[in-house]
């Protein structure tokens, strides 16, 4: 039956055009963006996915900008640590010239001071954006180094970041002081327990050389809280035993952030053995040793003279000053042979403390451009793979238009001839 109030065929080829233009439309929106996945209503499972993983691929090239901070900023640590390391190998040299009597011991020492300087001069300048990291006098907690932001981690709880943890290592020159106004712990508040604490030990001299022992906290790992002093009082010196210390300030050691027991313990033996040096010499028995957050103490191998001993500690306070690492070297002293000697034995201990630094800091500049290839890597991986869930073929997209272009040329000429249907029923009427 025809009908000039229903056209069927014509319903039917509207609805085939407007399929086919809705078609193209989505085809031409793909072309424009570039996009098979371009908003929520094109497929929103695979839209959610590429938008999370677009958020970490933003996330990761600030994880790159803080590698390259921190990066550079341990590399300029590291070239000040060997820079160090050269200076005191100078420092080294100079001792060595001074075990010579026909030199001139004056102007040798002129040399040293001057070098002893410069060493105090490249650990100022030795900084980043502010930040050193040749310097860790401070008391705040958490301030012996610097944390450098290093991933970011997804998982079903959430996400979290990571950092790298680089150690500051101290290389400077200052000397650490306790403040006089204060009291040694005593009792249940002192972290320190042996023979040499809270009374006086007799080291008495005799054929076989007594020891005493001091036992620091409970574990050598343990650590101490920044400014934390320790001091080794001798007295009673007889027969030509050790003089008596008339300072706290003689034989002691300041901890620094992050110093555990064990460094307390060997701090203070460096200390002990650096005092025994200027006021024995070489070739005594008398001495300290460290093995773990144990010190032990050696009197005199013959009768006669002795010495006591009490070991002190303090609790930190702002009137104590925490020294470096380097403090020795500005006791060098080699106008005098005993001078030239007690500097020989102790510079190569003060060139390894700045080869260990700068090894360290090798070590974390290393793993630090390790991470940033490793995250440069990651993230062109991430672009690739929310390329693969929502970039269009642009070859089949090509392909799938032109098609489209000729469907809809035959929709319409279908729109053409189903709306030329009715004109036949004017023959009728004729």
């Amino acid at each position: 039956m025809s009908s000039i109030l229903t056209n069927n065929s014509a319903t039917a080829a509207l609805q085939t055009l407007k399929g086919i233009n809705r078609q193209m439309g989505t085809v031409q929106n793909q072309i424009s963006t570039g996009k098979r996945v371009s908003s929520a209503k094109d497929n929103a499972a695979v839209w959610a996915i590429s938008k999370a993983m677009e958020s970490d691929v933003a996330g990761f090239k600030k994880v790159s900008e803080s590698l390259s901070l921190g990066q550079a900023t341990i590399s300029v640590a590291r070239q000040g640590a060997e820079t160090v390391t050269e200076l005191l190998t100078q420092v080294k040299e100079k001792i060595v010239s001074a075990q010579e009597e026909n030199v001139d011991r004056d102007k040798i020492q002129t040399d040293i001071a001057a070098l002893r300087d410069q060493v105090s001069a490249v650990v100022g300048a030795a900084q980043f954006n502010g930040q050193y990291m040749l310097q860790n006098t401070s008391t705040t907690a958490n301030s012996g180094g610097i944390n450098v932001l290093a991933s970011i981690d997804r998982s079903f709880d959430g996400v979290t970041s990571s950092d790298i943890r680089v150690v500051k290592q101290d290389l400077g020159t200052g000397s650490s002081e306790i403040g006089a106004s204060l009291t040694a712990l005593t009792g249940a508040a002192n972290n320190v327990a042996g023979d040499g604490d809270g009374a006086a030990f007799l080291l008495t001299g005799a054929a076989t050389a007594p020891t005493a022992t001091s036992t620091f906290g409970t574990a050598a790992t343990g650590t101490v809280a920044a400014g934390t002093a320790f001091s080794i009082a001798i007295s009673g010196s007889a027969g030509g035993g050790l003089t008596n210390t008339s300072d706290r300030n003689d034989i002691s050691f300041v901890a620094r952030e992050g110093d555990t027991y064990a460094d307390v313990v060997e701090g203070l033996a460096a200390s002990f053995n650096a005092y025994v040096a200027e006021e024995l010499g070489s070739g005594t028995s008398v001495g300290a040793s460290a093995s773990g957050n144990t010190l032990t103490m050696t009197g005199h191998d013959s009768t006669g003279p002795n010495f006591s001993m009490i070991v002190n500690e303090y609790a930190a306070s702002s009137d104590t000053t925490i020294g470096g690492r380097l403090a020795a070297l500005s006791d060098v002293d080699v106008s005098t042979q005993a001078g030239a000697d007690a500097a020989l034995a102790s510079i190569d201990g003060l060139i390894n403390i700045a080869i260990d630094s700068a090894a360290a800091f090798g070590s974390a500049e290393m793993r630090i451009e390790s991470q940033k290839d490793f995250v440069s890597g990651l993230t062109d991986a991430l672009k690739s793979g929310i390329g693969t869930l929502v970039d269009a073929d642009m070859e089949a997209t090509s392909a799938r238009l032109q098609a489209l272009q000729v469907q809809q040329q035959l929709g319409i000429q279908a729109m053409s001839i189903a709306n030329s249907a009715p004109q036949s029923l004017l023959g009728l009427f004729r």
